[in-house]
């Protein structure tokens, strides 16, 4: 059975960090394009970035050089580092498998605030 489940959301300050985590059972971590979505308050979910088997990894422009995307195939989970968070981060953060059918998590929440 496919699951995926976030977590590591929270409360965090302007210019702080917060590390989510997604656990993945069911399938391996490294088999598949994995990446992290996020969907703000009344807006679309959008894409923050993605990891290939390869190890190709692409960031929306707004996250380069503050998030990085990772995953340890040991512990065959996600991870997504953010740095120099700011408000406009603030959304609930899903990771998902690119597959027909896609799978998603049940979301983390971030808020960042002073």
């Amino acid at each position: 059975q496919v699951q995926l489940v976030e977590s590591g959301g929270g409360l965090a300050q302007p210019g702080g960090s917060l590390r989510l985590s997604c656990a993945v059972s069911g399938f391996s971590v490294s088999s598949y394009l994995m990446g992290w979505y996020r969907q703000a308050p009344g807006k679309e979910r959008d894409a923050v970035a993605s990891i290939h088997p390869g190890g190709t990894i692409n960031y929306v422009d707004s996250v380069k050089g503050r998030f990085t995307i990772s995953r340890d195939n040991a512990e065959n989970t996600l991870y997504l580092q953010m740095n120099r968070l700011e408000p406009e981060d603030t959304a609930v953060y899903f990771c998902s498998r690119f597959s027909i059918p896609r799978f998603w998590g049940q979301g983390t929440q971030v808020t960042v605030s002073s």
